[in-house]
């Protein structure tokens, strides 16, 4: 039996992290496209590393089950990747809501029942939950701690509380944050450590389809007025992965780094501080 990684999300940003912890072990890769996952075990098993792409579909918790259950045959899973979602215009506010935000919570509670004895897991996030004001104690610990198959229910999630797509998609990614403080706990009874990763823009065929789309001038504005003055890379995201994974990152759980060139820094307090 090998020591398993399990990774969603068939994407740059969850290959270039694969390839970081994946030598020697059995990585099984599940994406929602079954040949766009192919695709990319392709590159990787050409590579020298050992995929194997199965079809899964996040936003349903018996496909996140069949997933689990395929990658333990070949053994435990010791590390985590969860780089799967939709981005604002890719999706309606319910797909959003269903993929980003309730399948990244099943994802870290069945994930953390079976994650190997210090094993690490990383979900990537995204800076839009940090540009959102604060939601108030109460809603934090409810999208924190609300049992998964109730989490859609909460008021904050109803579709007349959500403006569009990227107000969605930034509940989701608040949620994201607060879901793995709490699970961080759970895991830690397994001696494993959970974090995310908020990254902002990071040239991905995602980010390309957000350039292309109705919100392209604000994106292609946000990294050109940022500290860095460039978007970021599959790559840089991978080398922070590698840290939190790592022995080396073995005090670090239940945290999210943002690594956005300063974007952020520039919302609030920058050029790209919106104007009143």
């Amino acid at each position: 039996m090998a020591d398993v990684i399990l990774w969603t999300g068939a994407g740059q940003i969850g290959m270039a992290i694969a390839r970081r912890v994946g030598m020697g072990k059995q990585i099984i890769l599940g994406d929602k496209n079954l040949k766009n996952a192919e695709k990319i075990a392709q590159i990787m098993n050409e590579a020298g590393f050992n995929v194997r792409a199965y079809e899964t579909d996040i936003s349903s918790k018996q496909s996140i089950l069949h997933l689990i259950s395929e990658a333990q045959k070949y053994g435990e899973i010791v590390h985590f990747i969860n780089a799967a979602g939709v981005s604002p215009s890719q999706a309606p506010i319910d797909v959003i809501l269903k993929v980003d935000l309730y399948g990244t919570a099943v994802l870290l509670e069945e994930v953390g029942k079976v994650i190997k004895e210090g094993g690490t897991g990383v979900t990537i996030s995204s800076q839009s939950g940090y540009r959102m004001p604060a939601l108030g104690a109460e809603i934090d610990e409810q999208l924190a701690t609300t049992p998964t198959e109730e989490l859609l229910n909460l008021p904050v999630l109803q579709p007349q509380n959500i403006k569009d797509t990227l107000h969605a998609y930034q509940l989701a990614k608040r949620c994201n944050g607060k879901r793995v403080m709490a699970e961080a706990v759970k895991w830690g009874a397994r001696k494993a450590r959970i974090n995310s990763i908020s990254p902002g823009i990071i040239v991905t065929p995602l980010a390309l389809d957000e350039f292309n789309g109705p919100r392209g001038d604000f994106y292609k504005n946000m990294f050109a007025k940022c500290p860095a003055g460039r978007p970021g890379t599959a790559d840089e995201v991978a080398t922070l992965a590698e840290l939190v994974m790592s022995p080396a990152g073995a005090f670090i759980t239940g945290s999210d780094f943002l690594i956005d060139g300063g974007a952020t820094a520039s919302f609030f307090y920058g050029p790209l501080k919106p104007t009143k």
